[in-house]
């Protein structure tokens, strides 16, 4: 048996309450949602999937994206809420070891970008915020990392995790990564009406940083579109909502399930073949522009 989930703080949690839940033993098994819709990964009997798109040889299956409600009946738990982890938490509240409450609740709030400008400006103030925003790379090499967090997660209190020297490392560089990445921002971002656009296709590798922060940097935009071209000639775009200027009509995850994507209503990505970068950019930018609900 072993836990599926994305490498994202949702989806550390979902491993940490899992693996205490079920007794699963590391490591675990971390996949890109594009791989799983794909059918790039290898499922087997007894896996676990949470906070990605269903898989029919899993065991249990656990998601909160609105772009992967499923057709038929399943074993685990669909529903539309603020996280996979509260899903999780919520199904094996009474088999955990520890109280999670805290961690669960957090949680909710990141991934369903409940935050506020302070938090979005200055997240070394908020450990939690500041500890999600370590898990930004989803290069394969981060795996150590994110099992060696999945693991103080489930033995550490809070304080203990954000003094690990690891965690205290990783967390000063997302104060450092942040400065240059709000520069890049500013250099790579243009506004169409209420449309903001990222382009970051012309830099190598592109920048990475507080996924909230263009939404203060640009606050007329009620939505923000980022491209970047991505390895294996594959490029990646995302789509979210303005979490400050809240005037987005258009359901991102059903949009972009038209684009080798999915997600939420409020937030989604999808990866596909660079050739066609230019033609799905034109078109997503221009359903976000009309801004008719769907």
């Amino acid at each position: 048996m072993r836990v599926v989930t994305r490498p994202d703080f949702d989806g550390v949690v979902c491993a940490v309450l899992l693996m205490d839940a079920l007794n699963i033993e590391p490591p675990v098994r971390w996949v890109q949602p594009s791989d799983m819709q794909h059918r790039r990964v290898d499922i087997q009997a007894g896996d676990v999937i949470a906070n990605l798109p269903f898989h029919e040889k899993c065991s249990l299956w656990f998601d909160h994206h609105y772009s992967n409600q499923p057709m038929t009946p399943v074993d685990g738990v669909f529903k539309i809420a603020p996280s996979a982890a509260g899903i999780v938490y919520e199904y094996y509240r009474e088999r955990l070891d520890r109280d999670y409450t805290e961690l669960v609740g957090q949680t909710d709030r990141i991934d369903s970008a409940d935050l506020t400008l302070d938090e979005i400006l200055h997240p070394e103030n908020y450990p939690y915020v500041l500890l999600s925003m370590t898990i930004t790379n989803h290069d394969p090499s981060e795996e150590r990392y994110w099992n060696h967090l999945v693991t103080l997660l489930r033995t550490r209190s809070t304080a203990q995790v954000m003094d690990d020297p690891e965690v205290k490392r990783r967390c000063r560089q997302v104060v450092e990564t942040n400065i240059v990445y709000e520069k890049a921002l500013r250099e790579n971002t243009t506004l169409m009406e209420h449309v903001s656009i990222t382009d970051f296709r012309d830099l190598d590798p592109a920048p990475n940083g507080n996924r909230f922060l263009v939404y203060s940097l640009f606050p007329d935009c009620t939505v923000n579109v980022k491209i970047i071209f991505d390895k294996d000639n594959l490029a990646s775009i995302k789509v979210g909502h303005s979490i400050l200027n809240r005037g987005c009509e258009v359901n991102v995850g059903k949009m972009l399930s038209a684009f080798e994507g999915g997600g939420h209503p409020g937030a989604g990505a999808c990866r596909f073949s660079r050739e066609k970068a230019p033609d799905y950019l034109k078109r997503i930018i221009r359903i976000l522009q009309n801004n008719i609900p769907a």
